[in-house]
């Protein structure tokens, strides 16, 4: 039979219908654009649309159960050449508990987890019907175009350096990046750290280490924010701020998270290669591409990206360490840890560990532990940093700026690792009960794998399905004990902190399991399609992979861009434009609303330091008093008045202006 005789109108129909289903299932969904984790919407408050969304889901699954009736034996055998014995039920049960997350009430949950399961399944069957339709040429084009993209399998690691194909995978991961922070993000911080963390690379870029205190403190007051003898400082260690401002001083620090994004890429990309097949590592970094929880992170201005770019700068020191045993990769390799240690010293100390245990197989001209000596020194060289920091902002090495700030603000103690009574802040939407205990720690790592499970790729069927088969599978390197150690520490160390890290850009402690957690799935892809293959399957693992990442790119993520991320929380950057528009000049613009989102949206648009003759000054417009003091800390300027989106409902509004001093005196 001539290869081209084959239909592909069954394979198109089953896309079509994996397609719909992915989008019924997401139109059911509510993210919000408020501090909140996704749940499904309440059928008894649903629209018509919502309602056929959820009637196509019901034809969908009817349809894919019928299809697989008529499988049953095929199914069976599968079955027992892939999950025999306790796997299948495990793999299940692991899809199942990780596809939805805690509600107030335990009976919404359970059947919240029944819903999200049964539907993920029947997106993974629905995936795995349509590609079994793929007609032969469609195969055969794949299978020649893997080839050419992944390379060849491999028993053995090939080390070796960055190749046009990472540097190609590298450069859209950056554009990708760079798109969101330029459209859905516009440029501008949308959550408190955020602000804090530009505030702070601001002075940092003019060579300060705090800012004087502003003339009227209530009237410029910033979340995570401190005002003392000292100065006007952020609470946050120095290091990803000082690479912030890198991006301040060139006039685009929206862009130094895109940038990094692909150069974790490459470094991803230089470890993998040192540690797996050519195969492995080149599918690891194109899922690394395509996840939406890279992807969103990168967009934003948090220091996640950029801990893992210094968490796999030093792995890679570590594996041309081990390689080669020249020293400047041990220095290489600590200065990353010591940078890191700057940013997070949480995650840079479980980190280190890790890589201290790694380099331990490095000599240098036969001596074992010189290569791990140097790169401990190098990386006690920058994170002594952090004492200096601390001694100059708290007049205390060994107190973090941020930990004086929480023990002010919620009592001493209440911000420090481990369990306790008194470890918390009382933030009971997003942690249920007082205290840090074992049972928090559940709490948290449920609602950390439902988010990695739903933002890691975006898949309908769970990211992490093929991660759970591959832990319950036989036959595990070195390299992936390795990675599942990671993953390991990593959370662990997480869960002696009593917040989970709430829902803003995903599971965000966790985020550096990030690669360790793609190799998994990777392995996964590689197992599953090696097993079928050898049974002479039709086809393997990697087409439903195919599928499964083109349906997140054209469904999930442009979902969480317009559900979640466009003017999450509230903050917008109309102000930028009505200081245009209406030629604020050097004009005090009095802001009305909540600190956030309403001033924090403004007060980013203020002269580091304040008080620019030639810029607005934004002011928080909190009352007579206030407002008092500011026109006699700022006399002759003009005054605006403006409401913020908490009073608009929607964009920043002008209500009056200019204003002379007294007309705004004599306002109420």
């Amino acid at each position: 039979m001539n290869q081209r005789s084959d239909s592909a109108a069954p394979a198109l129909g089953w896309i079509a219908l994996a397609l719909a289903g992915q989008l019924s299932i997401l139109l059911l969904t509510r993210a919000g654009r408020t501090v909140g984790y996704q749940h499904f919407v309440p059928l008894g408050a649903s629209s018509v649309l919502e309602w056929g969304a959820a009637g196509l889901l019901v034809v969908q699954g009817l349809v894919v159960l019928r299809a697989l009736a008529g499988r049953w034996g095929a199914l069976q055998d599968m079955r027992r050449a892939l999950a025999p014995g306790w796997r299948l039920p495990a793999v299940v049960g692991a899809v199942v508990l990780t596809s939805a997350t805690l509600s107030r009430q335990p009976v919404v949950y359970a059947l919240e987890l029944v819903l999200a399961g049964a539907a993920q399944l029947m997106q993974l069957a629905t995936v795995a019907l349509a590609v079994a339709a793929w007609p032969s040429h469609w195969r055969e084009a794949f299978r020649s175009a893997s080839s050419r993209v992944l390379g060849d399998a491999a028993t053995d690691p090939a080390p070796g350096g960055i190749d046009r194909f990472a540097l190609v995978t590298a450069v859209v991961a950056s554009a990708v990046a760079l798109l969101l922070t330029m459209i859905v993000y516009e440029r501008h911080p949308h959550i408190p750290d955020e602000v804090a963390y530009l505030v702070q690379a601001r002075y940092l870029a003019q060579g300060v280490l705090a800012l004087p205190a502003p003339p009227v403190p209530e009237a410029f007051s910033l979340d995570l924010m401190t005002l003392d003898d000292r100065g006007w400082y952020s609470i946050f260690p120095p290091g990803w701020p000082a690479m912030l401002a890198i991006g301040v001083r060139l006039g685009a620090e929206w862009l130094v998270n895109p940038l990094l994004a692909g150069a974790n890429i490459l470094l991803a990309y230089v470890v993998l290669r040192a540690l797996f097949p050519l195969r492995t590592a080149r599918l690891v970094v194109l899922l690394l591409a395509a996840s939406p929880w890279s992807q969103f992170m990168a967009m934003s201005l948090m220091s996640h990206t950029f801990t893992l770019t210094c968490m796999l700068l030093a792995a890679a020191g570590v594996a041309r360490l081990r390689a080669n045993g020249t020293l400047a990769w041990g220095v290489a390799s600590g200065l990353a840890l010591g940078m890191m240690s700057l940013i997070r010293p949480l995650d840079a100390a479980i980190v280190a560990g890790l890589l201290g245990l790694w380099s331990l197989g490095a000599r240098w001209r036969g001596l074992p532990l010189v290569p791990s000596a140097v790169m401990t020194v190098s990386a006690a060289a920058i994170g002594a940093l952090n004492l200096v920091y601390n001694r100059a902002l708290t007049g205390d090495m060994r107190k973090f700026p941020v930990m004086l700030y929480f023990d002010r603000l919620f009592g001493k103690g209440s911000n420090d690792l481990g369990f306790g009574a008194n470890r918390d802040f009382g933030w009971r939407g997003l942690d249920p009960f007082p205290g840090h205990g074992p049972l928090d720690v559940l709490i948290n790592s449920n609602m950390n794998l439902f988010q990695v499970n739903t933002e890691l790729l975006g898949w309908g069927c769970g990211s992490l399905v093929l991660a759970w088969w591959f832990l319950t599978s036989s036959g595990k390197r070195g390299a992936d004990w390795g990675m599942i150690v990671t993953v390991v520490a990593l959370v662990a160390a997480e869960n002696l902190y009593w917040f989970s890290g709430g829902p803003d850009f995903g599971a965000r402690y966790w985020f550096l399991i990030i690669v360790p957690v793609l190799v998994l799935v990777a392995r996964g892809i590689e197992g599953v399609d090696a097993a079928l293959r050898a049974r002479g399957a039709r086809a393997g693992m990697l087409e439903p992979a195919l599928v499964l990442t083109c349906l997140a790119v054209v469904t999930f993520g442009p979902w969480r861009a317009v559900d979640k991320y466009y003017h999450y929380r509230g903050m917008r950057p109309d102000i930028r434009a009505l200081e245009a528009q209406r030629d604020f000049g050097a004009a005090l613009v009095l802001v009305r609303g909540n600190r956030h989102p309403d001033y924090h949206s403004a007060a980013v648009y203020n002269a580091v330091p304040l008080g620019d003759p030639e810029r607005p000054v934004y002011a928080w417009d909190r009352g007579a008093a206030e407002r008092a003091q500011l026109l006699a800390a700022y006399p002759g300027r003009a005054v605006w008045i403006v409401d913020g989106p908490s009073l608009t409902g929607g964009a920043f509004r002008v209500q009056a202006g200019p204003l002379t001093a007294a007309e705004v005196l004599a306002r109420p």
